[in-house]
Order: C-alpha cells, then sequence, then structure tokens
C-alpha cells in the first residue's frame, strides 16, 4: 500500500511535469525571431527575474542537495560547506560577469559560450572545438543526474520501481518538454520545483529534529559531544578535505560558475541586465536550503549508522521513508526527482545548443537548420547518457571527477580574452590544453587533492602562466576590428540589436552580424 501510493504521487507529477513544460510554448509567437533557435535556446531572451532566479536556482540545487549533501554531512561533515560558500561567491561574482556576458551575446547576436570565443578569436572552428570540449564535461551531469533520479525514485517507491525503470522515466520526462520547449519550459518547471523544494526541506528541518531529538538543541548538543570530529575541518575520517582544500576550491568554483555553459544559457535569456543584477543578489537566499540535507545527513549518523560507500547517499531519505506517510514520502520524492530533471534538461539543451549552432552549423547543409539540429542532439546527448548509465556506468562517473576542474581551464579563454585584446588564440590554446592535461593527470593518478589544494586550481594556474607566456613571447595577431567589436562590456542601459543569427534557423556559428547601441544609431537609449 505504501509502494502504491507514493508511486501514484510520484506519477502525477511527472505528467504535470511535462504539461507544464510543454505549455511553456503555448502563446509564443511563431515568426522567425521567435521560433527559432535564440527562443528555443535562450527563452528569446525574455525571461524576468523571477523566471530567472528559479531556472538558475534549479541549475545549482541539483539532485546532488539531495544525495550527495546529505552523503558529504554523513561521510565528512564540514567539508561539504564548501558548496554554500562557492555558489554564494558565485553569485557576487556574477553580479559583475552576468551583465557583462549578456551584453556581449545580445550585441553580436549568440547564444552560448562557444559562439562567444568564436567570435572573440574570429574563428568558427574554435567554438567547434569548445563544445567537443564541453560536452565531454557536462555529459557526466546528465548521467549523474539520471543516477541521481533513479535511486530516489527506487527508494521513495519501497523498492516498487525498479533502478532501470526510473533511469528510463528520468530520460523521458526531461525529453518529453525540453525538445519542444527549450529553455523557457525548464523555468517553468523550475517554479513547480521550487514551490516543492522549498515546502519539503522547510517541513523535513523542523521534522527531522523534533521527531528523532526532540528539538535542535538536543540534537546539537549530542553532535558535538559524540560527532565533534564532524564539526571541523578536514572533517571525519582521511578526506584530506582541510582548510586550504576549501579555500582552493571555494575560489576555483565560485569563478568557474559564471562561465559553466549551463550558467551562461541562464545569463542570455535574462531581458536585460539588470534582471542579472537583481538574480546576484537575491539566489544567495536559495543557499539557505543548502544546510538542511546537510544537517539532516549528519542527522542520519544517529539514526541510521552504518552506511557505507553509495550507501551514504541515501541518509536522507532513509530518515523519510522510516518515519513519514506514503504521500509525504512521495511529494518529497517528487521534489528530488524535479531537482534531477530542471538541471538535466538544461544541461541537454547546452549540449544541443552548443553543437547546433557551433559544430553542426559548419556542415552546409545543416547551417540553415540550427535549432532542429540542436534538438536532434538533445535527444542524443541524453540517450547516450541513458545507454552509458546502463552499460558502463562508472565511464562517466570516472569522468564526473574531471567536470568541474575540467571546466574551469575555459577561465582564461572565455573571461581574460573577452576583456583583455592583447591575448593570442596561440596563447589561449595552449594555456587550455595544458590546463586540461594537468588537471587530468592529476585526477586520474588519484592526486587530487594535491599538496592539500584542489588539482583545478593548479592546473588553472599552469594554464593561465603558459597562455601569458604564449601571448607576449610570440607575435601579436592582426584583427582590424575595433575594441567595441571584440571585447565585452558591462553596458548600463538598453543593447539594441540590428539583427539576430540564428534567431531562426539560419545563421552561422560563430560571427553574428553587429549590433548596435542606441547611441550609435541616433536612436538614443
Amino acid at each position: 500500500m505504501n509502494a502504491t501510493v507514493a508511486t501514484s504521487v510520484f506519477g502525477v507529477f511527472m505528467v504535470v511535469t511535462v504539461a507544464l513544460g510543454l505549455l511553456a510554448t503555448r502563446g509564443r509567437r511563431k515568426g522567425k525571431g521567435d521560433g527559432g533557435l535564440a527562443e528555443w535556446s535562450v527563452g528569446g531572451r525574455s525571461l524576468g527575474t523571477v523566471f530567472i532566479w528559479v531556472l538558475m536556482a534549479g541549475e545549482g540545487y541539483t539532485s546532488f542537495s539531495y544525495l550527495g549533501a546529505a552523503g558529504w554531512g554523513y561521510n565528512y561533515g564540514a567539508p561539504v560547506l564548501y558548496v554554500v560558500a562557492y555558489m554564494s561567491c558565485g553569485y557576487a561574482v556574477g553580479y559583475v560577469v552576468g551583465p557583462m556576458l549578456w551584453a556581449y551575446a545580445r550585441r553580436h547576436g549568440l547564444v552560448g559560450i562557444t559562439d562567444m570565443v568564436a567570435h572573440r578569436f574570429g574563428r568558427p572552428w574554435l567554438g567547434a572545438l569548445v563544445a567537443v570540449l564541453a560536452t565531454v564535461f557536462l555529459l557526466p551531469y546528465i548521467q549523474l543526474q539520471i543516477t541521481g533520479m533513479g535511486v530516489v525514485v527506487s527508494t521513495i517507491s519501497y523498492g516498487a520501481v525498479g533502478l532501470n525503470q526510473a533511469y528510463f522515466i528520468a530520460f523521458a520526462v526531461t525529453t518529453g518538454f525540453v525538445v519542444v520547449s527549450g529553455l523557457r519550459g525548464s523555468a517553468w518547471v523550475s517554479v513547480l520545483k521550487d514551490v516543492l523544494v522549498i515546502a519539503t526541506l522547510g517541513f523535513l528541518a523542523v521534522y527531522v529534529p523534533m521527531h528523532y531529538f526532540d528539538g535542535y538543541g538536543p540534537f546539537l548538543d549530542r553532535l558535538v559531544a559524540e560527532k565533534s570530529e564532524w564539526l571541523t575541518f578536514p572533517g571525519h575520517g582521511d578526506s584530506g578535505l582541510g582548510q586550504a582544500w576549501f579555500i582552493t576550491t571555494s575560489f576555483l568554483n565560485s569563478l568557474t560558475v559564471v562561465i559553466f555553459p549551463t550558467t551562461v544559457a541562464g545569463y542570455l535569456g535574462a531581458k536585460n541586465a539588470d534582471v542579472l543584477r537583481r538574480n546576484a543578489m537575491l539566489l544567495p537566499a536559495y543557499n539557505v536550503l543548502l544546510f538542511v540535507p546537510m544537517l539532516l545527513g549528519m542527522a542520519a549518523l544517529f539514526v541510521v549508522p552504518g552506511l557505507v560507500g553509495a550507501e551514504s547517499n541515501l541518509a536522507l531519505f532513509k530518515l523519510v521513508v522510516d518515519s513519514l506517510p506514503a504521500w509525504t514520502v512521495g511529494l518529497v520524492g517528487v521534489a528530488a526527482a524535479l531537482s534531477s530533471i530542471v538541471p538535466m534538461a538544461v544541461f541537454m539543451l547546452v549540449i544541443g545548443t552548443m553543437w547546433g549552432r557551433s559544430v553542426l552549423s559548419l556542415v552546409p547543409r545543416w547551417e540553415r537548420r540550427q535549432k532542429g539540429a540542436a534538438q536532434v542532439v538533445v535527444v542524443v546527448a541524453g540517450s547516450l547518457a541513458l545507454l552509458l548509465t546502463y552499460t558502463a556506468p562508472n565511464t562517466l562517473v570516472r569522468l564526473s571527477l574531471i567536470s568541474y576542474e575540467g571546466m574551469a581551464q575555459l577561465l582564461p579563454m572565455v573571461l581574460l580574452g573577452l576583456v583583455w585584446r592583447r591575448l593570442t588564440l596561440l596563447g589561449a590554446m595552449s594555456g587550455l590544453v595544458v590546463g586540461v592535461g594537468v588537471v587530468c593527470g592529476f585526477v586520474f593518478t588519484e592526486n587530487d587533492p594535491v599538496w592539500g589544494v584542489n588539482a583545478g586550481i593548479v592546473a588553472l594556474g599552469a594554464n593561465l602562466a603558459v597562455a601569458l607566456a604564449v601571448t607576449y613571447a610570440g607575435p601579436r595577431e592582426r584583427d582590424d576590428r575595433p575594441d567595441d567589436e571584440v571585447l565585452a562590456r558591462d553596458e548600463i542601459g538598453p543593447v539594441v540589436r540590428d539583427a539576430e543569427p540564428g534567431d531562426g534557423d539560419g545563421g552561422s556559428g560563430g560571427g553574428g552580424v553587429r549590433a548596435s547601441t542606441g547611441t550609435e544609431t541616433g536612436a538614443g537609449g
């Protein structure tokens, strides 16, 4: 009976999720400018503060928040707080970087970071190269979200739904709306997800301490008395996650998150730069929710002791299934499942956009059908992640170890390149190759952390040093375009475009028709 009730609740909400995602495009104009790639991939650049807030919060609040955060709290304790630290610092960096990237993309009709590097260095093939590299680093996240949702569904259904069935449900639900409605559909589903996440975690934050410990006071007293090791660095066990690791990881991730392709998709969906500034101020409030699964993970130490390995990721759900009625278990499971679906949708969307715009557009027959190509790639990427989840789960899980640190190696090419004209293509490429090589070497030889610090920060240091050395030692590149065409600026006021390449199914992947501000056209702001 419990399995039937919980599974029914879950099933109803999955149907609602698909319907909500599909309804997101209802009433949208179907002209060239609104029915094309820009409408699908960045919501027609028309999303306001609320939609951008829930969308970007949805990207940051994934299945890791329910599984990994609780699992880290259970296994290590204090080191898990790096998630709160880097996300909050990243929002502060995004206050400056987000409007800058938005204005650059808006002016030149671009829809992602692959577009930006191709336009900055004037090389369409560079966008294709970055798209391939970013896909390698993003694909593991899709697989991890599929896996996370599978674990959640199997657990909250009391084993009635098997892992393999749950994996397919995750893929089918996400693909069902993202192919049709794109970023706008993800934003609409994020609203439902956030309502459920806030409600369920708010309830659990009160219920678990009261039910198991008679309040926070007795719980924290017991935690200090019996598990004090979990409250200091490097946490419980020989984790190597000490203060130096915490600082370097928080610093590296706070920079990386602002150029992460999914974050940039959120930036470019905004209707103006002020939406992003307001969003950067509001998003840290969402981080308060992250403390709940972390604390509940440590509460599980006393309620369900002895969890080891991957089982520790179920610490929060074992508390839920152990004591709550089935319908409540179903609601918590839906919130966790949507925390997998929303980021998975954006990951798939971004991979599709990068390939449709920067890779397949280099093939003449696909150049005028970028949106269609991107939608095909979404299905292919999701299917590949699903297939590997079934056949070789450890392959992508191992790649996920370098995903964030690997993506960090794009920082010099993207951020430095957009603010410093002197950086050459050879310098940026040389640094990228060195950075990715160093981080792969450290991670795959199991030397991360290295010397007590995050291996990614060491790789980024080598990347930046090589990029600067090659740039200064080599010849200056000839580029006759003016600075306003090449560099990014955080512009105050509206940015008026003359054309939006790729808004329809046409356009080229690397360039874009130069647009102008109101001052340049004489229109006045």
